[in-house]
């Protein structure tokens, strides 16, 4: 197998007792980190140290990892102008942070006995918000809510 020493350094092709022997005088452990090479490729290493690190990677990519939240806002059917402009500016910044968004139109009493008031106000939704979100999921009705889903539009790499 071929030994590698823990700054990089090559130690060469040796018989495995003869590097496990190397690795006790060093105080190391002997680490297979290229089995499938010919020759197999082995590292000293403190091994719990190296779990260490790469725990310490993992962690840190994960918490690289994107993570996309499922935002909620809530509209009545008589939505005055300046309150619909406020919601409308959340929803924009929700979806450039890369949120999704779930879009409420919650009925009251006779008011849901018109849908169709509540479609008009998600459709005014979906083109005010045109090039920042695609509708997801289109207008449906659960019980006393309607509900639209609008995800964020990809952005050209480059």
């Amino acid at each position: 197998m071929r030994v590698i020493g823990p700054s990089g350094e090559q130690f060469g092709i040796m018989d495995t007792r003869e590097a496990l022997r190397l690795a006790e005088e060093k105080e190391l452990d002997l680490v297979l980190v290229g089995p499938t090479a010919d020759p197999p490729v082995a590292k000293l290493m403190d091994y719990g140290k190296f779990r260490y690190e790469q725990q310490l990677a993992e962690k840190e990519a994960r918490k690289k990892a994107k993570r996309t939240e499922v935002k909620s806002i809530k509209f009545r059917v008589k939505i005055d102008e300046h309150d619909y402009q406020t919601k409308l500016s959340h929803i924009k910044r929700f979806l450039e942070e890369g949120h999704k968004v779930k879009v409420t139109i919650m009925f009251r009493g006779r008011e849901m006995s018109h849908p169709e008031l509540g479609e008009k106000l998600l459709s005014r939704v979906a083109e005010d918000l045109k090039g920042l979100a695609v509708v997801e999921m289109k207008p449906e009705i659960l019980g006393r809510d309607m509900n639209m889903l609008l995800a964020p539009v990809a952005k050209p790499v480059g």
